[in-house]
């Protein structure tokens, strides 16, 4: 396995200044991290080749591989011709994907949030076939370039292991498989140690964080909508989440890191720090503690 760092770990240095993608790609190299995960909040490189060439020149400069281009999408469209429009765009993203040299492709199905209201299994059934379609093109889209694209669990409609093992069914494609995000399952109150052992054989890329987490009796204040700065907010029933250095929070991080283990999954771990600590720190720690912790199961 190897252990590197999503550039959404670091976006608060990215969004002041303090830090380019490039900067980011340096710092992971400098702090013993082996790849680089693409995530394009703070830059953007739609029509940007001059950067996408950049990105792939410092990752093997600094001798770290570049793991997966992780975007937004949401296929979930009110009219046919919106819903095209965005089947387009992330073909769009695929093409960026190849030009990174990736060959892991995330892209999300639906909007991060949902009211209650409209997001029971009932709408996700109801949802599932036009989800289904837009996942099998991109698919057979990025199989030219050899390119796995993926769905992650993450958000508060297409999350939970049940939905996901339901959509990469139906999608039914050798190259759409599952970005494994072992914290968010908590945004759907699901245990996480139970969405890993049940998502953990469709896994291709897995998103390693740690959450503190409270019941929803025990208000902690300050709560917001999720914020990537480390403030607290609720799950879908009313629990209480706050980003956490991996090891630190109240996560079951040495057994979920004993099931991947064991699984003999070989692939990539991306870090990804949504603390309230300084996002370099939180960071560091959080790869050093990855380390130590799956060399201790």
């Amino acid at each position: 396995m190897k252990i590197g760092l999503s550039t959404y770990s670091l976006l608060p240095a990215i969004k002041s200044g303090e830090m380019s993608v490039l900067d980011v790609i340096q710092w992971i190299a400098d702090n013993g991290g082996e790849h680089v995960e693409i995530v394009p909040f703070g830059y953007n490189l739609v029509d940007n080749d001059s950067l996408i060439e950049a990105i792939r020149k410092k990752a093997e400069e600094v001798g770290i591989e570049i793991s997966n281009y992780a975007i937004l999408a949401n296929v979930l469209q009110e009219d046919e011709e919106a819903y095209e429009n965005e089947i387009k765009r992330l073909m769009n993203e695929v093409d960026i994907a190849n030009k990174l040299g990736v060959m892991r492709m995330r892209h999300d199905v639906s909007a991060f949030r949902r009211s209650a209201d409209q997001n029971t299994i009932i709408h996700f059934e109801k949802d599932l076939p036009r989800m289904v379609d837009a996942c099998r093109r991109i698919a057979d889209y990025a199989a030219q370039y050899g390119i796995i694209t993926t769905v992650e669990n993450h958000g508060f409609y297409v999350n939970g292991s049940d939905r996901i093992i339901r959509l990469i069914h139906e999608v039914n494609r050798p190259n759409f498989k599952m970005t494994l995000d072992v914290g968010n399952f908590l945004c759907m109150d699901e245990d996480p140690v139970v969405g890993v052992k049940k998502t953990l054989p469709y896994a291709v890329m897995i998103h390693l964080k740690d959450f503190y987490l409270r019941p929803s009796y025990r208000d902690p204040g300050g709560t917001t909508l999720f914020d990537c700065a480390g403030k607290w907010f609720r799950t879908f029933s009313g629990n209480f989440l706050r980003g956490a250095i991996i090891g630190q929070g109240d996560m079951d991080m040495w057994e979920i890191l004993r099931l991947i283990k064991n699984s003999g999954y070989d692939g990539y771990i991306s870090i990804e720090f949504e603390g309230m600590e300084n996002c370099q720190y939180g960071s560091r720690v959080g790869m050093d503690n990855a380390r130590r912790i799956l060399g201790e199961v």
